[in-house]
């Protein structure tokens, strides 16, 4: 995943017209944000652990809270269905926020793909 993060970050960075996932630095916690949440709803602490998981690295809480709003503004979560007090606020991807990481990924991997084969054989 961390290979993932830093091209997340060179296409975030050589392209600054696009607007699926967000700005530079952001964009690396929204695109952990999305990942975990793509599995099924989860509150802050939860997607924090599983963003652990996934990294080997926690976010900082400035970085989880802040990415947890930008994508509820931009209505790439919400809050799911059910009752949850406000500190265990369970929130799950919504249809455009799967379709948003989805083209992150795909872009991610087309840049992977040819850094790759500029690479050559191992």
């Amino acid at each position: 995943m961390a290979a993932i993060v830093r091209v997340s970050y060179y296409v975030a960075s050589s392209n600054a017209s696009r607007t699926t996932l967000g700005g530079v630095h952001s964009n690396d916690a929204q695109m952990l944000v999305l990942t975990v949440l793509a599995e099924g709803p989860l509150h802050g602490y939860a997607i924090n652990a599983a963003i652990e998981e996934l990294t080997g690295r926690k976010l900082g809480p400035g970085s989880l809270y802040g990415a947890l709003s930008r994508l509820e503004a931009r209505e790439l979560i919400r809050p799911s269905d059910g009752a949850s007090d406000a500190r265990h606020r369970t929130m799950c991807i919504t249809d455009a926020g799967r379709a948003s990481l989805r083209a992150e990924l795909e872009q991610m991997a087309r840049v992977s793909q040819a850094g790759l084969r500029a690479l050559g054989p191992a």
